[in-house]
């Protein structure tokens, strides 16, 4: 299906910028002034898990790039790439360095979401995967990312298909939560057939 859109190099639409330079490893601080949100806090389907970040302290001899509600988490290292739109991070929050923190630029008509889905479509993990170098852990260099191109619909098209894209979401979760139930109805069913041999081994552990 042909949709009209403009063909648009990453740098003119959006601000780019590394993660966080830590020092050596993140360290826990109970009371720490930020939260550090790491590749293990990440998922493609669901965001960020900030329930799980690690809450750390950072330097104030200089400011951080805060994270903030509609920034978008690009992967930048390791064998997958993929884009995360942000919800309201609960405490300030930072990236580490195996992300690029993206902004859309003031100036671009563009709907975070419609990028984050776009990134994570064929068409753009094509792009990615010719860009990206290294052999044992592939990675995206700021320069090359900076040259890839986004292709850019009207507005309305753009929230057509970010609620498309929930919808497919939400459709993704109800079928797993669907074979999950008929996976444990099975499996009672299976238990069932061997009362005995459950009780024998309760009794034997």
């Amino acid at each position: 299906m042909k949709i009209d859109a403009t063909i648009s190099s990453i740098v003119d639409l959006l601000h780019l910028q590394g993660g966080y330079s830590f020092r050596g490893s993140i360290e826990g601080a109970v009371d720490g002034n930020a939260l550090a949100v790491q590749m293990k806090d990440v998922d493609p389907e669901h965001g960020v898990n900030w329930a799980g970040t690690l809450r750390t302290n950072l330097s104030t001899h200089r400011l951080p790039a805060w994270l903030k509600e509609e920034d978008i988490l690009l992967v930048s290292k390791g064998t997958r790439f993929y884009a995360v739109c942000l919800d309201r991070p609960p405490h300030p929050a930072v990236c580490s360095p195996h992300f690029f923190h993206l902004q859309v630029k003031s100036t671009a008509t563009l709907m975070p979401a419609f990028v984050a889905w776009q990134i994570n479509q064929a068409p753009f993990q094509r792009q990615l995967l010719q860009a990206a170098e290294g052999s044992s852990q592939l990675s995206i260099r700021r320069p090359l990312l900076e040259a890839l191109t986004l292709s850019i619909p009207s507005l309305q098209i753009q929230q057509s298909i970010v609620a498309l894209a929930e919808l497919a979401r939400q459709e993704r979760q109800t079928l797993k939560q669907l074979i999950r139930n008929r996976e444990q109805q099975i499996n009672a069913l299976a238990d069932g057939l061997f009362p005995t041999a459950n009780l024998h081994l309760q009794e034997n552990p």
